[in-house]
């Protein structure tokens, strides 16, 4: 049972309907638009919402189903089954190409696999669309509506007869018209025209005597005449007679084929249900996507619990108005509902302010109900879960009757009244604004009563409304459950969000403050309200508050769990690629080292095997050895050390200023700027460093070069390795440099190394361990960090963690 009569047009429905029709593709399927209604059978519904959700999981996956010639032939099966009459040419080619679309169907479903669209699939059983009387219709008609020519052969031979006759008309009457141009009887812009089926000339009225032939018509001015020539009479006459045979003879074949149909009317009566119903069970198919709709879980028991829900007529809205904004806009979206009605807790009173969605809420309540009802998917989330209901009874707006003389206040009260007499534990009640209409606190009174009493038969229901009076019967009244929409008492916005469980504030007295009312209005309005009130109110928007805070907190929780478990993930996934990597450098060295040996295994045996065969002649010997040491060097890549030249120690060879110097046993080359006794100092890059002379080797211009080179080849080929490694370093890196115990030649390059890493990695802070010891590992690290661009800051670590022993830099 649905209250009001008009229950459609106040839910918002009818605009859900008119939208399906758009959707169909025929007058087949709007037939059952129409005819959808409210179903209260749980097996059926069960039945059409899997059909419709099987038919939108198959547009979703982009299977090819016949989406075209749904055309509706109900005319033309009505005027095939009486006896003697024919369809014409138009009428078969819609039954033609429309059986082909039905055939399509049936064959798409038969072929798809088993466990898909078996709803779908039982549809097609008992269908039947004759391949032979499809063959027939195709001899006949072809794809384009047109006769075939072959339909018959007396239809060909009159049809070439005609072709022919036709063409020596053309040719006749072109002679005619050019010697009648020639003479001025005929403009020259003027073409031959039919007039009552026969080719004629326009001749201008003064000249109509000099054509010989028969005049058909005259222009409305009289200036011109239309003329058959005389000389095409016999091939129009030829002509005539030949499009009366051909028209026979279409009819017979027409007629002839009319009456192989007849016989399959009934079949094709049920075929074209089928076809209207996949039409029909399409276009509920193509509002589910539009609306992002799903199937809930269906119980058999009035239920709603319900994730995301949304009003599907706004949501549409928005939709459209996104679109035509364009896509830089402020997009608007609804804002979902949670909600949940239960045996438990039955009845929702939503409270809060004005404007705030209460209504909205409630109507989205009935609509979403009513379109599951009535076998289309609802718009929600997953998980979601929905039960029948027998009756939905709804009271919104304003039902006033000048006729009946009601009142707005009256006609809510003759609802209540209805409500009262028939809901029951199967009925799902919706009121909005409860108990408005009167003096608030009869009203009130009024509305208790009646909540009381649906509470009392166990029915379901959504009800609005501001009295303070029905949130305090529902908060101790088992059964019924506070509901509140959210509002910004800071912004006076409200956030159309639904709350369960706690009543809202209408916010009246903040809203009236706010706006700017006069101070002295809004105090007295205080005080008439009562103390009691305003605490009341008070408590409820501080409740908002902290409601609002505590979301706000919860979201950055939310946002920064996030962030560490993606940083989690991508910690393991390096983790596991760095696992692979080693296992598969691994392997691939065992294999590399167990082909090595075996080579070498039978290199072995094969020179012992020699030298006995030799029976260890010296000279077999040494070559033998020889050839092994040659493939050991090869193979194993292993070369034999170079001689180091003898050179003369730097304090014995007059060492000067301006010598470019290495320390002995270092690659590294640098200059020398001062020597005092047997201590140097030399440049080394941009560092200045203290070295004895007895550590420094002098070197000529041609070794300078040949280190420079060396040390760019090195430094290229170490670039490449960092690159292809660079996810595994990262990995590995510390912020840390621990320079103790090391010399300070080989101290800077490792800090080198280290800060460029640092300034690669995005390292904020790094650390350098040096020691107090005699300073000269802090002084040389100092320096250089002093000079590093990249380097914002230099100073001591915390004493608490190692004081001046610890130099601590900030990277830019």
């Amino acid at each position: 049972m649905l209250v009001p009569q008009n229950f459609e047009a106040k839910i918002g429905f009818a605009t859900l309907r008119e939208l399906l029709e758009q959707l169909c593709l025929s007058a087949l399927g709007r037939q059952y638009v129409a005819k959808m209604q409210f179903n209260t059978n749980h097996e059926q519904l069960s039945k059409l919402l899997a059909q419709t959700d099987e038919f939108r999981q198959l547009l979703a996956g982009g299977s090819e189903f016949p989406g075209a010639h749904y055309h509706d032939v109900t005319v033309h099966l009505k005027r095939a089954s009486l006896p003697g009459a024919y369809l014409d040419v138009a009428a078969f080619f819609e039954v033609k190409m429309s059986l082909r679309t039905i055939r399509a169907a049936l064959t798409f479903f038969t072929h798809a696999p088993e466990n898909l669209y078996p709803n779908l699939r039982l549809l097609g059983i008992g269908i039947q669309a004759d391949r032979n009387l499809l063959a027939a219709m195709d001899k006949v008609v072809d794809d384009e509506g047109q006769v075939r020519d072959d339909a018959s052969p007396l239809l060909r031979q009159v049809r070439q007869e005609l072709i022919q006759r036709q063409g020596q008309l053309r040719k006749q009457i072109a002679s005619v018209l050019r010697h009648a141009k020639s003479e001025g009887w005929i403009p020259g812009d003027a073409e031959p025209t039919i007039r009552g089926g026969r080719l004629v000339l326009p001749v201008i009225a003064e000249h109509k005597r000099r054509v010989r032939g028969l005049i058909h018509d005259e222009s409305a001015s009289g200036q011109t005449v239309f003329i058959e020539p005389s000389e095409v009479f016999e091939l129009n006459n030829d002509i005539k007679d030949l499009e009366n045979a051909y028209q026979r003879e279409l009819i017979r074949i027409l007629t002839s084929l009319t009456d192989q149909l007849r016989p399959h009317l009934p079949d094709l009566r049920k075929a074209y249900g089928y076809l209207g119903l996949l039409d029909f069970i399409r276009a509920k198919a193509r509002l589910a996507r539009e609306l992002d709709a799903q199937l809930p879980e269906l119980s058999s028991r009035p239920l709603l619990r319900w994730r995301g829900v949304r009003h599907p007529v706004l949501a549409l809205t928005f939709k459209e108005q996104n679109k035509a904004a364009g896509k830089d806009a402020e997009q608007r979206e609804v804002v979902p509902l949670d909600i949940e009605l239960t045996p438990e807790k039955r009845i929702l009173v939503i409270s809060g302010p004005n404007a705030g969605g209460k209504s909205v809420s409630l109507k989205t309540v009935g609509l979403v109900q009513y379109m599951l009802q009535c076998g289309l998917l609802i718009p929600c989330d997953d998980y979601s879960e929905a039960g029948m209901f027998e009756d939905i009874l709804l009271d919104i707006g304003d039902e006033q009757s000048l006729e009946n003389d009601l009142s707005t206040y009256s006609s809510h009260l003759l609802a209540m009244k209805q409500f009262v007499t028939v809901a029951n534990k199967k009925s799902l009640v919706l009121i909005d604004e409860f108990g408005t209409g009167t003096e608030p606190s009869l009203g009130g009174a009024i509305a208790e009563a009646v909540l009381e009493q649906l509470n009392q038969a166990r029915a379901f229901g959504v009800i609005t409304t501001h009295y303070t009076n029905l949130k305090n019967f529902a908060e101790r009244t088992p059964g019924l459950v506070n509901g509140a929409m959210r509002y910004d008492p800071e912004r006076l916005q409200p956030l159309y969000r639904l709350e369960i469980g706690k009543p809202g504030s209408s916010f009246a007295i903040e809203i009236a403050r706010k706006i700017g009312l006069p101070r002295q209005l809004v105090e007295r309005a205080s005080q008439l309200v009562g103390k009691d009130k305003i605490r009341y109110d008070r408590l409820l928007e501080g409740l908002e508050k902290d409601k609002t805070e505590l979301e706000t907190k919860l979201r950055d929780t939310e946002k920064q769990q996030g962030r560490l478990k993606r940083a989690a993930q991508e910690y393991q996934e390096l983790k596991q690629h760095l696992e692979e990597t080693r296992n598969e450098t691994l392997r691939d060295a065992k294999q590399q080292a167990k082909k090595l040996l075996k080579d070498t295994n039978q290199q072995i045996e094969a020179t012992i095997g020699e030298i006995r065969r030799s029976q260890a002649d010296k000279e077999t010997t040494k070559q033998a050895r020889e050839k092994l040491d040659t493939f050991v060097r090869k193979e194993l890549q292993i070369e034999p050390p170079k001689a180091r030249p003898t050179r003369e120690l730097a304090e014995t060879s007059g060492l000067q200023a301006g010598d470019r110097v290495a320390i002995l046993g270092q690659d590294g080359h640098g200059e020398v700027v001062s020597v005092k006794g047997k201590t140097a100092e030399v440049l080394f890059g941009g560092l200045k460093t203290l070295v004895k002379v007895a550590q420094l080797e002098k070197l000529s211009r041609t070794e300078v070069r040949e280190r420079e080179a060396a040390a760019r080849k090195t430094a290229a080929a170490n670039y490449s390795g960092q690159s292809l490694d660079l996810t595994g370093r990262m990995a590995g890196f510390s912020p840390t440099l621990d320079l103790r115990g090391e010399r300070a030649e080989d101290a800077l390059t490792k800090l080198m190394s280290f800060v460029d890493d640092a300034v690669m990695f995005g390292i904020p802070e790094i650390k350098i361990l040096h020691g107090r010891g005699n300073g000269v590992l802090r002084q040389v690290a100092r320096d250089y960090l002093r000079q590093t661009r990249a380097v914002a800051s230099v100073g001591d670590e915390h004493a608490d963690r190692g004081g001046d022993g610890v130099t601590l830099a900030v990277l830019k």
